[in-house]
């Protein structure tokens, strides 16, 4: 029996599959675009769901406490103030009374310059440096009007970062509010032969997350607590709101650190400048500690990512994608680690048993 020659789809297959895959490429890529083109809307939507879900223990523990999901939820945010508002209290009358008092000053210390000795009289001979300071103080008002245009425009961007948190806050708090409702959405969408599984994966998942926001908190505590017995011991002063400026200031991942420090060690020269060494000499080595020592350590705990992982996986986030980078990187770490063992590992390590 002769076997039927191959016969070739009609050339109307060829042009619907191609057809269909332009289609879907091009449909892709405008989603991309359009992500591409929103990413600073969806960054801050994801900052605040990661932030959601790392105060949902807290506002859980509430709830425990008889107090309804609303109102736990009003009475975090409550602290929150709180604890800000009490740090603008310690912080904002004594920058205006030092303004003031440097202010008042300043004829005082232009006597001190040009009578000086000394090295301190050699530049002041050398440079004149009374002269220009006196000068520098006679011209600030024309100065700071010449100036207009930077200063709105640093307007701009404090305006736009303030934008930005209120977001966050309004995003984080409405999805606190839905988030148990949002978790159970999801599991309804899983397939039911695999509910149960994903169910428990969403649910550690989001565990981990939690526990990434905790950990963040706790290592921003131990940041303050050490900063403020340092600071008390070489004898900074104001040594409560620097140190509540650190633990605020070491939230923010990559240039936290930094920013903490930078104010701590400015306060301490207008003491003395060995205070600003002594400051700045254990700020240097607390972030070695830090970064090396208590981060891995804390993380580890929380969020049960080795120290060599959780260092590897804040370069790398920090590398791509800058500060949100490192703030993302560990929970999606957690959560691709979670994904992989509950995907991939069990079921071999299932099958070779």
């Amino acid at each position: 029996m002769a076997e039927e020659p191959l016969r070739l789809p009609p050339l109307s297959h060829y042009a619907r599959a191609t057809a269909v895959v332009v289609l879907v490429v091009a449909a892709v890529s405008g989603v991309i675009a359009a992500a591409w083109a929103v990413r600073n809307i969806l960054l801050l939507v994801l900052v605040a769901a990661v932030l959601a879900v790392g105060l949902d223990p807290a506002v859980r523990r509430l709830e425990r406490w008889h107090l309804r999901r609303g109102w736990a939820v009003v009475a975090i945010f409550a602290a929150s103030g709180a604890f800000l508002a009490l740090f603008f209290l310690l912080v904002i009358p004594p920058v205006v009374r030092e303004v003031a008092n440097l202010a008042h000053n300043i004829p005082d210390y232009i006597d001190r310059l040009r009578h000086s000795n000394g090295f301190v009289g050699n530049l002041q001979r050398k440079y004149d440096i009374a002269q220009k300071l006196q000068n520098l103080t006679r011209n600030l008002p024309n100065a700071a009007g010449h100036s207009f245009k930077t200063i709105l425009g640093l307007t701009k961007s404090v305006g736009a970062i303030v934008f930005n948190l209120l977001t966050i806050g309004i995003l984080t708090i409405y999805f606190l509010v839905a988030l148990p409702r949002a978790r159970r959405t999801a599991v309804d969408l899983i397939p039911p032969r695999e509910r149960r599984k994903g169910g428990a994966m969403l649910g550690e998942s989001l565990e981990k997350v939690g526990g990434y926001v905790s950990g963040n908190i706790a290592v921003s505590v131990i940041a303050g607590v050490c900063s403020y017995i340092a600071m008390l011991i070489i004898g900074v002063p104001f040594a409560v709101a620097l140190a509540m400026w650190v633990a605020i200031a070491d939230l923010i991942p990559t240039v936290g650190a930094t920013l903490g420090a930078l104010a701590a060690v400015v306060v301490a020269a207008f003491s003395s400048i060995p205070d600003a060494i002594a400051t700045g000499v254990y700020f240097i080595i607390y972030q070695q500690v830090e970064n090396y020592v208590i981060v891995p350590r804390v993380m580890k705990q929380a969020i049960d990512l080795s120290p060599a992982a959780v260092i590897i996986a804040v370069l790398i986030g920090g590398s791509l994608a800058g500060f949100a980078g490192a703030l993302l990187a560990l929970p999606v770490a957690a959560v691709i680690k979670v994904a992989i063992r509950d995907l991939w590992l069990l079921e071999r390590t299932e099958g070779a048993s």
